[in-house]
């Protein structure tokens, strides 16, 4: 089911919506259109990331979760509500991924426990559908944050629960949910002083405000394909990640850069950009615009000639899109891992590894799965499920080696009745430091505190470039600069790829570790890590330093002090 002019009922006004019954086959069409306006103004919440770093990925991750909602319902014709909601959920706990997947989840879950077996759906129910999923949500958090999407939830909760003493019908009451929504979102900056002094409001809030208001504006009969924010920065425009899957009909990839000759009507322009290609993105900064599209081979110089037609061309780059894919698809034929055999009854490792040299040197510690993930492709509950399910053993360790995927991890841990560990190992560091505690035929519980205990004994490190200007923990930070995290925390940026990695290591006193690891980025070059490599040892010679290939996007290093 696609809303489009295919739909029966397209626009429906509310009136029009009012009368007809709140049961499955409504709240189906509602879950699309959530969903399609998420997707619209998905880089505007990957954008609202609190560090400008370039692997923000709510509004991914929010996606494909809803994405996994509807897949679940897309051939029911279920017309009872409230089974309806219960397999919402269920796709949506399967599907789930990242923090604000995971907490998304739970709200779905909540929300489907409080409309058990309903027909259809009354304000009251609504209103205690909403008070379920607040409940249910911040249950699920050990250690639940204000100023988060937990918020944005308590106050929807609220006002549903006003507007029913105010006698309105559902769809009134959901009017009043989404005002309170965008309300509580702008407010979250001043509930979480990190968001304030980044300039940002909460993300995962502000994908659950679009999800309710796609809802809304499909009920009003508005658009949902036109994004709020139509241009993102430049060093926001993710490329590499459109190449995960080529559709029909994008045979080229083109990526212009243009200044124009006046004011640019995005809205035309993007009406006649999709009228000529998909994977559209435009990116802008001082004044120079960055378009990215896929195009069918009868449209490969069409972009160009319009683009022409009101602007300067600066640089234009047009690449073979099937070409690409072959290309990535026989280089993984050709990097294969050796992953480790498992008999029965021996504790088995699941790794979470962010690029294929990452995950060869898990492998050679023992691990015997590895799920593809890190920062921009959070692995789904069911991806890590399907990892570890059919392995000859009930002993399973899971590693997710980022904070964002141990929710995903913890809730495959409780669909499986094997005997399961989340090790809660934030980065790849502390997932390798752990590993080196790992004996397989060990005591479970006794190996599992050992591989815990590990976490705290090794320092992790990234270098990424900045997405925006920004000041942090008393930082300034410049769009484009190289800036360093020590344990997820911003301390230092700089012009300079070589100072942020020494800036780092400083930081993170290296000189009272033995060991300093550096594994370098998919997009580095051979000659830059000589470089880096050469001033690392000039800096520590007493040290032993490894520089190893991890093949992981966006950040040039991933370091590690032991």
């Amino acid at each position: 089911m696609e809303l489009n002019e295919s739909d029966p009922n397209p626009a429906e006004n509310i009136e029009t919506f009012n009368r007809r019954p709140l049961d499955g086959l409504t709240l189906k069409k509602l879950i699309e259109a959530g969903l399609s306006w998420l997707r619209t103004n998905q880089q505007t919440v990957n954008a609202l990331n609190v560090f400008p770093v370039p692997d923000g990925d709510t509004g991914t991750n929010m996606v494909l979760t809803m994405q996994a909602a509807l897949d679940e319902i897309s051939n029911s014709s279920e017309r009872n509500f409230g089974k309806m909601a219960h397999a919402v959920a269920q796709g949506a706990l399967m599907g789930a991924r990242g923090n604000s997947g995971v907490i998304l989840s739970q709200l779905w879950r909540g929300f489907a426990r409080s409309v058990d077996n309903q027909e259809a759906l009354n304000a009251a129910n609504l209103a205690q559908a909403f008070a379920s999923a607040r409940d249910t949500a911040y249950k699920g958090v050990v250690r639940p944050v204000e100023g988060t999407i937990l918020t944005v939830a308590k106050d929807i909760a609220t006002e549903a629960n006003e507007a029913l003493k105010d006698n309105t019908d559902p769809v009134a009451m959901l009017k009043r949910v989404v005002e309170a929504a965008d309300l509580s979102v702008q407010r979250t900056p001043d509930l979480l002083p990190v968001l304030k002094d980044a300039g940002v409001v909460d993300s995962g809030g502000k994908g659950l405000f679009f999800i309710l208001e796609g809802m809304l504006r499909f009920i009003q009969g508005q658009s949902l394909e036109t994004p709020l924010s139509y241009v993102q920065p430049l060093s926001s425009i993710k490329i590499d990640e459109t190449m995960t899957m080529v559709e029909p009909g994008q045979d080229y990839e083109l990526v212009i850069d243009f200044y124009p000759q006046g004011k640019l009507d995005l809205e035309g322009f993007y009406k006649h950009l999709e009228e000529i290609g998909t994977s559209i993105q435009l990116g802008e900064g001082d004044g120079m615009y960055r378009l990215h599209i896929h195009v069918p081979t009868e449209n490969k110089y069409v972009p160009i000639e319009y683009i022409e037609s009101f602007a300067t061309m600066q640089k234009v780059t047009i690449e073979n899109l099937l070409a690409q894919l072959e290309q990535i698809q026989n280089q993984e034929k050709d990097s294969q891992i050796n992953l480790t055999p498992i008999e029965p009854g021996q504790i088995a490792v699941i790794a979470v590894a962010p690029g294929k040299g990452i995950g060869r040197v898990f492998a050679s510690l023992g691990v015997a799965n590895l799920v593809a993930g890190g920062q921009t492709m959070n692995p789904s509950t069911q991806e890590i499920l399907n990892a570890f399910e059919n392995l000859p053993t009930d002993k399973i360790v899971l590693l997710p080696n980022n904070k964002n995927i141990i929710g995903a991890a913890d809730n495959a841990a409780g669909l499986t009745v094997k005997k399961v560990a989340v090790i809660p190992s934030k980065t790849i560091p502390q997932g390798l430091a752990s590993m080196l505690r790992l004996s397989p035929h060990g005591n479970f519980d006794e190996v599992v505190q050992e591989m815990i205990a590990a976490l705290d004994e090794v320092e992790s490190g990234e270098i990424t470039q900045a997405t925006r200007s920004v000041e942090i923990n008393g930082i300034s930070v410049k769009e484009g600069e190289f800036i360093a995290l020590l344990n997820n925390k911003l301390v230092y940026a700089s012009s300079s790829l070589e100072a942020s990695c020494l800036g780092l290591l400083e930081r993170g006193h290296a000189e009272h570790f033995e060991l300093i690891t550096m594994f370098y980025g998919m997009e580095m070059e051979p000659t830059v890590v000589t470089q880096i490599e050469d001033a690392v040892r000039r800096a520590y010679p007493m040290h032993e330093i490894e520089i190893k290939d991890g093949g992981q996007p966006h950040y040039h290093f991933i370091i590690s002090l032991e």
